[in-house]
């Protein structure tokens, strides 16, 4: 098939296309305002869900709860994968949208350890499990969404969505903490003020919830896996050199972008609070300016990407980091402008791969599969590399050997390269060709390239 042949989209399908792509976008958002807030709010919580007789010990504690919630990922990934696999990708993230926001109202009205003791830890575990499982979901398939939507020759462009969505979550949870910790007083901030920020992703989480009933279900899961392609064509059996092959693939893909995100981005203001004294008001309005600036990255890179390909930006990735770990670790003192400094580099390495990111590794899989092996196998990822970056950090900052972690990101940066040279190009190749290619179909079946 001649995909260059084909009849163009209506201007209908094409907005209907665009809206859809939207809709996923303001889930995203909620999904990294939910999860980022955790770790911004982090200090409020060790003091609410654990003994505040240790404030070490319970932020500890909260980072531990923060890892934990990491593991629920994959299972989320496969399970909530393999139903849109079956399901379509549409329905599951309807499903995964309400628990991200049954979580976010659930967060927000969190016992205290002073009221229920030791069962204000076990509420924020179970329901950061629970977070886990719907946050792997909603990842994998979201990534599939945005992947699948999208032109051939603008994937790259369109696959920015998630995580432009993602870093607006990012900077209104970052705004939330500023406006809170600038309008109340610590006390109060402690006490309840971090509640607020938890009750507005409830309500987002609604708003998303509204948009995401009318989206479109992507062509490519209909034609490759759809009911009516089901109906004609009789089960294969996966393919599993193909499905390992692509697993490790991708697992060489995220760790630059998990241990950069978390370890850079993500944690950063509060790494300059609780470690070099900086005001709260301070490291989050800086963190906010920060965001902004990589906004306006991401689409440049998606576009980048569609013209150049994919590899010179995974292979730039790992290079940086390699270049730039020592330097960004050590540039945060107590002054605000080492930490903007610090998060603008921390956030362009990010972004080389970021941008791309549910493009680079939706191409890798095959359709009737994608959704969950990018489930699992990035949820996997993130929960090994990157909910573990808070925590190993702290720990070896506390041990007063900082200097292992900085050469633990180098020698990830190594494998991400490693990685850009393995993976083939794929800019501007329509997904089906892409899956003939993974199935080892005859080629000439899917013969065109969109330019």
């Amino acid at each position: 098939m001649d995909f260059r042949a084909e009849a163009p989209e209506s201007r209908t399908i094409k907005d209907a296309k665009r809206r859809s792509l939207i809709a996923s976008g303001v889930g995203n958002a909620l999904e990294w305002f939910d999860w980022n807030l955790y770790g911004t709010f982090s200090v409020y919580l060790a003091a609410n869900a654990f003994d505040s007789g240790d404030p070490a010990s319970g932020l500890l504690a909260t980072l531990a709860v923060f890892a934990v919630g990491f593991v629920a990922r994959p299972i989320g990934g496969l399970v909530f994968g393999r139903l849109s696999d079956r399901l379509g990708r549409r329905s599951v993230m309807v499903l995964t949208m309400c628990l991200l926001a049954g979580g976010s109202v659930a967060m927000a009205a969190m016992p205290t350890y002073d009221h229920v003791g030791v069962w204000a830890s076990v509420f924020l575990l179970v329901v950061r499990l629970v977070q886990g499982l719907a946050h792997g979901g909603e990842a994998g398939v979201s990534y599939t969404y945005a992947a699948e939507l999208a032109p051939p020759e603008k994937r790259g462009l369109w696959s920015c969505m998630p995580f432009v969505a993602s870093t607006i979550g990012l900077m209104a949870a970052t705004a939330s903490a500023a406006t809170l910790s600038g309008l109340l007083d610590p006390a109060d901030m402690t006490a309840w003020g971090w509640r607020v920020g938890f009750a507005f992703g409830g309500v987002l989480g609604l708003f998303a919830l509204y948009l995401r009933r009318n989206s479109v279900e992507t062509d490519v899961f209909m034609d490759t896996t759809g009911q009516e392609a089901v109906a004609k064509t009789p089960a294969r059996p996966m393919n599993w050199r193909s499905a390992l092959r692509a697993g490790v693939l991708i697992v060489l893909l995220s760790v630059g972008t998990n241990i950069s995100f978390y370890a850079w981005i993500s944690f950063a203001p509060t790494n300059a609070i609780s470690g070099h004294g900086m005001h709260a008001n301070a490291a989050f309005t800086v963190s906010l300016l920060a965001q902004g600036l990589i906004i306006l990255l991401l689409p440049l890179l998606g576009m980048a990407s569609d013209r150049f390909g994919r590899k010179p930006l995974v292979l730039a990735q790992g290079l940086l980091m390699v270049v730039l770990a020592f330097p960004i670790a050590n540039m945060v003192s107590d002054a605000p402008w080492t930490l903007f400094v610090a998060l603008v580099l921390g956030q362009l390495v990010w972004a080389c791969v970021g941008a791309i990111y549910p493009a680079v590794v939706a191409e890798q899989v095959p359709t009737r599969i994608r959704a969950t092996i990018v489930g699992f196998v990035v949820s996997l990822s993130v929960a090994i590399f990157g909910g573990t970056a808070p925590y190993l950090n702290t720990w070896l900052d506390s041990l007063g050997k900082s200097w292992i972690f900085n050469v633990y990101i180098m020698a990830l940066g190594v494998v991400v390269v490693v990685g850009g040279l393995l993976i083939r190009e794929t800019k501007g190749i329509d997904l089906r060709e892409l899956d003939a290619r993974h199935e080892d179909s005859p080629r000439a079946e899917y013969a065109g390239r969109v330019s």
